[in-house]
Parts: C-alpha cells; structure tokens; sequence
C-alpha cells in the first residue's frame, strides 16, 4: 500500500507540474504539490542539520575513517614514505590540524546546507521523490557544490589559521626540505580542505536521508509523515 501510494503520488505530480495553480491543489489523502516541496524542504534540512551538528563535534573528522581528511598530494605522499621510517609525526599533526579545522566550519557549512535546501522547487521535490534512497542528496550535491565551496572557503582559511594548520606546515615542510613550497601548498591545503569537509558532510547528509526514507521513527514532523509515509 505504501508503495502504491508513492507511485500514484509521483504520478499525479509529474502530470501537473506545469500547473501553477496545482501548487494548492489536493494530491492524495490531502497531500499538495507545495506539501510535497515543503516535505523535502523539510527532509533535508533536518538531515543536514543533524549531519553539521554530528560533524561539529570534538574528533568527529578524525575519528572516523569515512570522512577523515588526509593530507593532500605530495604531502600526504611524503607523509606516507615518512611513516615508515616513523618519521611523519610533523606530518601527522598537520593532518590533525586540517580535521580540527573542518570541525570549526560546521556551524557556517550548517546555515549554508539551510539556504540551499531552500531552493528546492516543486520540480527539484518530484525529481527527488522518484529517486532513491540519498536521490534528495544527490540532487543537493549536484546543484549547490560550486557555490558551497566557493562559501565555505574562507570559513575554511579562518579555521586553518586558527587549528594551526600553516604553522604546522611552515614547520613540517622546513624538516622535509619542502620550504620553499610553502606558499603552493598552503593554497592546496585551503581548497584540499574544504572540499573534504563538504564531502563529510554529503556523506552524512546522505545517512540522514536514507534513515528518514526508510525509518517512521525518523519523520518527526507530520509533513515528513505524509510525504514519506
């Protein structure tokens, strides 16, 4: 039955999109076309405050393999050759430092996720209906990557400088003989950075949805109820 439902609720909206006036018409057991928008809306905004905040907490990146951020390129490179010597702990504390740092943006990654989710359109929501399981995800990370890491990048900068991070790169490359890349890498590491730190949270994100989708205990609010139920 709940299947059916889903089915018939895709169907009627995919034929009336192009109807304004649609937007207030009843769907099924009272469910519109702006219900089932707010519905998503609703969804992902959950998911992604709930990720933001779960990814703000003290080791949330460096404690957990799945969106732990390493080191990019030729450090974590040499990081790696280093480590088998037992010699990376420069290295290592570095990286801490860019996990550290990814922690400190997520209240500002949280308000931009808010923002985003709030451009869905009644078109986005019948897309992301018919979709799977992390299809509202997807779509979110499809549409809104380019400017979120364009937003989070100087959150990022600030929380660099704040963990650390270029201190600890000045002194890890000094000890490898890399000084005079500096400047290089500091910039590698920012965009390196931010665009881990967003992918921790599309993986989260992602988790949160398919939790909603598939687990009534999840949908705290009766718009989530009736559009996933």
């Amino acid at each position: 039955m709940q299947n059916h439902s889903r089915r018939t609720l895709i169907a009627l909206l995919g034929a009336c999109v192009a109807s304004p006036a649609f937007a207030q018409t009843p769907l099924l057991d009272g469910l519109t076309q702006a219900d089932a928008r707010t519905g998503i809306r609703d969804a992902m905004g959950l998911a992604a405050l709930n990720a933001t905040t779960r990814l703000a907490q003290p080791e949330a990146f460096w404690g957990n393999p799945a969106v732990r951020i390493p080191l990019p390129g030729i450090l974590g490179q040499t990081q790696r050759t280093l480590a088998g010597f037992g010699m990376s702990a420069p290295l290592d504390d570095l990286q801490r430092s860019l996990n550290r740092a990814a922690e400190r943006t997520m209240p500002e990654a949280g308000r931009l996720f808010a923002n985003a989710v709030r451009t869905i359109t009644i078109g986005d929501a019948i897309d992301i209906v018919r979709g799977g399981d992390d299809s509202a995800t997807q779509y979110l990370r499809g549409r809104t990557s380019t400017r979120l890491t364009s937003l989070l990048r100087p959150p990022m900068t600030e929380a660099l400088t704040q963990s650390g991070a270029f201190t600890l790169l000045r002194s890890a490359l000094r000890e490898v003989g890399l000084a005079s890349m500096t400047t290089d890498l500091r910039g590698e590491i920012i965009s390196f950075s931010t665009a881990k730190a967003l992918d921790g949270c599309f993986h989260f994100i992602a988790e949160e949805e398919r939790a909603i989708r598939r687990d009534p205990w999840r949908r705290t609010t009766d718009i989530l109820r009736r559009v996933f139920g």
